[in-house]
């Protein structure tokens, strides 16, 4: 069984020079880390995010709740000069929640080769992502490993005299991200029609590292068929502008629900030690039953709600939130609940 039985959390990460958090309140982070671990029975949580104050002010929060907290800075659009003294600030952040007491492992950034700049082609993550698609792809991609690898192996060199506790990284396929350096393999693991077929070998290679696997990010957006796009449901979900949604999404909570499932059942099966389900909420994309219904492009386990939502106070099931849970939300809830409930299998520790 899942030793760790987590969530996602956004502070807000700031791709293309945008936010995916327009507004931070301690108190809703505070509020969210008790519904994370009483109602939906998380043991830990992953609190991403390109702000250290807030990750640190989140962090606390879900300390207090008796949460492991896996402290993940998340650099958008910074080159590695300007990353390295992010990673070590939250470093020194992280050792001080882990001297007060906290579970803590240290997550030294996400999927680089992708979100940073330097790696792929492009100034920004719009500017990047088309180059994927593109003819001169498998070109684009030549010596990222190596440049990945490099900067790593600097990065874990400078957070290990300032935190004591685990080390990992949150990899996508591109990074081929060498594992020596760190004590947990981290991964971002969405399936879709492109690797179903070799979703499950793929995972179990990971463990020939000799250490533990957390899939550090796995979901589906909220619109019927977005399974078979994983991790680029987002995109698939809008038209070539990359903002306007496609018109002819269909709401479908029940797809996430069906991913969940499948994916939770493979996680469960083949010893994963970590889960963290992406994702809590997103921030910026609110649901509406007038107007652009934006949550369908959102990972998240609930829906933002603004003016246009839709829900009269007294048919809501948290009133004091500015969302609501989806299918997804009860349906993660009752799967933690019920590996509480029967007890977890303990991984061993890395460095024995």
């Amino acid at each position: 069984m899942l030793r760790g039985k987590g969530i996602h959390y956004d502070t807000g990460t700031f791709p293309n020079s945008d936010t995916s958090r327009p507004v931070f309140d301690p108190r809703d982070a505070a509020r969210d880390m008790r519904v994370v671990a009483q109602d939906l029975h998380c043991t830990a949580v992953r609190i991403t995010g390109g702000d250290p104050d807030r990750i640190e002010t989140t962090a606390r929060f879900a300390a207090e709740e008796g949460l492991e907290v896996w402290f993940s800075p998340f650099p958008c659009e910074l080159t590695d000069t300007e990353m390295l003294p992010l990673f070590t600030d939250c470093a020194e952040r992280a050792e001080r929640l882990r001297r007060d007491g906290a579970e803590v492992t240290l997550v030294t950034g996400c999927e680089l080769s992708l979100f940073a700049r330097g790696y792929l082609p492009g100034h920004s993550f719009n500017e990047r992502i088309p180059v994927l698609a593109g003819p001169g792809r498998e070109a684009a991609l030549q010596g990222i490993p190596d440049k990945v690898n490099t900067f790593l192996a600097e990065v874990v060199d400078a957070v290990r005299p300032l935190f004591g506790g685990r080390v990992s990284y949150a990899s996508c396929p591109l990074d081929g991200v060498d594992w020596t350096p760190f004590d947990i393999v981290g991964l971002d693991a969405f399936r879709s029609l492109r690797n179903a077929s070799t979703f499950r070998d793929d995972l179990r290679k990971e463990f020939a590292h000799g250490k533990r696997v957390a899939v550090m990010e796995t979901g589906c957006c909220t619109y019927r068929g977005a399974g078979d796009y994983g991790g680029a449901g987002w995109y698939m979900a809008k038209e070539a502008d990359g903002v306007t949604l496609k018109p002819d999404l269909v709401r479908d909570e029940g797809e996430q629900v069906r991913y969940l499932d499948d994916l939770m059942t493979v996680f469960e099966e083949e010893g994963v030690d970590s889960v963290f389900w992406f994702s809590f909420a997103g921030f910026a994309t609110p649901h509406r039953t007038s107007g652009p219904d934006e949550d369908m492009a959102s990972y998240g386990i609930v829906k933002i709600l603004d003016e246009q939502s839709g829900y009269p106070e007294d048919t809501r099931t948290y009133p004091d939130t500015p969302w609501e849970p989806k299918e997804a939300f009860h349906a993660l809830a009752r799967r933690y609940r019920a590996l509480k409930r029967y007890g977890t299998r303990s991984s061993p520790d890395p460095e024995s």
